[in-house]
């Protein structure tokens, strides 16, 4: 069952934010979402946090500036999504300008799972020799391989965002927001974000020590794309920090001072980083990022971001698409299966989803949950063999109020045997369970879906700004709403009225084409993966889009959803 809403917002608030200045509209906008202040709609780099409010942050400058002073080897162990490709570029390059010897590993995660293990720090040691490692937008839970490298000698320095399990890693230094006893304001900083930190503090701490001066020091707003791609496509909070990070790199972008990967994904994607939005970096950027992780081998991925050669980046950005292709064909075939297991689902007497098949690719069951979790709003995870012939791995995906990482906590801690591994956030985790034990799995997780989820919780609710008048549907208006930075916590704008259907028609089986009218205006309107005809009368909740053709901009509703008014 779906409802909508219309958000709620301080007419004050509103007020005060249209006297500042803001465009009527957007101060509502602003207000509903918890803007009370200007202050916080500043993109500028100096609005940022400081550095030294990150615990550990400058005992991490101290440890690396000393390690570079003595021409130590620093290899980075990276992740395989997005966040860990560009916190690895990050690294690399900031590492690089900053006269580090530093070099990166990034292991195939299907032979070597997630995280700092003891098989990779095996691995980086045979083919890196590092003296120091350090870990990007990962390590926090990397006990056994923390301990392994310790073992061998070499320090280890943990740069990463998630949630910490109940023991830290005995690593020389760790700089993670979600540590306890943190006192970071931002609590949602990606890896990407955490990386871009201690590059600023390393580069006070050696402006401390002579090195640089404020004249001759490198540039590190030069990052400040890779940055803002990898924390839009990780999803995380975009909170007054963020945004800024996020403007920054746009601006980057907009202006056409960004690295050559991140031009040619742009131009492999089809779209034009002079219109650059969060919306390109997630839905267009980020996938296909994504993609060489999920089937190939994210080294791909880094090799894009971190070349300066525009012929070699495109070529990269050219095979980078054709595995997101093929990632979406995997995926297709995978959610039809999907489907057809799920043919007796009734939603009305289930919380949870779980759900396995033995074809499945391991790569991409994370997108197949987010589907599922979209259509069916049930906290999903879904399973494919681990190719060790013993256990299988599951990528799951939440709702709102529903803690997926601290569901599986729980159910750990009920029946210990069941889970091998877990980790990941409230939204979005990971885990291993043996093949034998997933029915069981099952049970328990529903068990605890039914205790934390009320009826009410279970109800998709389509949040919208209400209203918007007649005369602000133009290019003109869109494009002021292209400006701003919108995404995960400070959500897009979706508006909502009644119009009448004029006429409607299926394109490619499978999307809707509409012409609607509201007060003898009428509109163009496409909702994107939906094919029933609807009634002649209809509440929608709608997004708003510059549609281009032929040279002439005219402004096109995007369906959210629509029902019977």
């Amino acid at each position: 069952m779906t409802r909508i809403a219309t958000r709620s917002y301080s007419i004050r608030t509103a007020e005060l934010l249209r006297q500042s200045g803001v465009h009527p509209v957007l101060a509502r906008l602003f207000a509903a979402r918890g803007l009370t202040d200007m202050r916080e709609l500043g993109s500028e780099l100096n609005a940022l946090i400081p550095p030294s409010n990150l615990t550990h942050v400058e005992a991490a400058a101290v440890y690396l500036a000393d390690a570079i002073d003595a021409g130590k080897k620093l290899v980075i162990v990276a992740d395989y999504d997005c966040d860990g490709a560009t916190a690895c570029a990050v690294a690399l390059r900031g590492l690089r300008m900053l006269g580090a010897r530093v070099d990166y590993i990034v292991p195939n995660r299907f032979e070597y799972g997630y995280g700092l293990t003891p098989e990779i720090v095996e691995l980086t040691v045979r083919e890196k020799s590092p003296d120091v490692i350090l870990t990007v937008d990962n390590g926090i839970a990397s006990i056994d391989g923390v301990d392994e490298a310790n073992r061998r000698g070499i320090d280890v320095v943990v740069t990463d965002h998630h949630l910490p399990g109940d023991r830290l890693p005995a690593a020389r230094v760790i700089v993670n927001p979600n540590q306890p006893h943190c006192g970071f304001p931002s609590k949602n900083l990606a890896g990407v974000g955490v990386m871009f930190y201690v590059l600023l503090a390393l580069r006070a701490e050696m402006r401390r020590r002579g090195v640089f001066d404020a004249q001759n020091q490198p540039r590190l707003d030069a990052l400040l794309d890779l940055v803002a791609l990898g924390t839009v496509a990780d999803v995380v909070k975009l909170d007054a920090n963020n945004r800024i990070l996020v403007a920054q790199g746009l601006k980057r972008m907009r202006t056409g001072r960004m690295q050559p990967g991140v031009a040619a994904l742009f131009r492999a994607a089809g779209r034009e980083a002079r219109r650059a939005s969060p919306f390109d970096l997630g839905f267009g950027l980020g996938p296909r990022l994504n993609a060489a992780g999920r089937l190939a081998d994210m080294s791909l991925g880094i090799e894009c971001l971190t070349t300066d050669d525009e012929g070699r980046a495109w070529s990269i950005a050219t095979q980078l698409d054709t595995i997101n292709r093929d990632r979406r064909e995997i995926e297709a075939g995978m959610q039809d299966t999907a489907m057809a297991l799920l043919d007796d689902f009734d939603p009305a007497n289930r919380s949870t989803i779980t759900v396995f098949d033995a074809n499945w690719h391991q790569g991409v069951i994370g997108i197949v949950a987010s589907r599922l979790k979209d259509k069916f709003y049930r906290p999903t995870i879904t399973f494919a063999p681990a190719g060790d012939g013993i256990n299988v791995k599951g990528s799951g995906r939440s709702i709102a109020g529903f803690h997926l990482r601290d569901a599986l906590d729980l159910v750990s801690k009920r029946a210990p045997t069941l889970i091998e591994k877990f980790g990941g956030h409230a939204m979005a985790a990971g885990l291993t369970v043996k093949a034998e034990g997933f029915d069981a799995f099952a049970h328990a997780f529903e068990d605890v879906g039914r205790e934390w989820l009320s009826t009410n919780q279970l109800e998709r609710v389509i949040e919208t700004d209400g209203t918007l008048e007649d005369a602000y549907f133009t290019p003109q208006f869109v494009s002021l709403l292209e400006e701003q930075v919108w995404g995960q916590g400070f959500a897009a704008p979706v508006f909502c009225d009644i119009f009448r259907v004029i006429n409607q028609r299926v394109l490619k089986d499978k999307h809707l084409k509409l012409l609607l009218e509201k007060d003898g205006r009428r509109y163009d309107a496409i909702w994107f993966g939906h094919a029933a005809a609807l009634p002649e009368r209809i509440e929608v909740a709608f997004r708003l889009d510059n549609n281009e053709y032929n040279g002439v901009t005219r402004v096109q509703l995007l369906v959210e959803h629509a029902q019977a008014a």
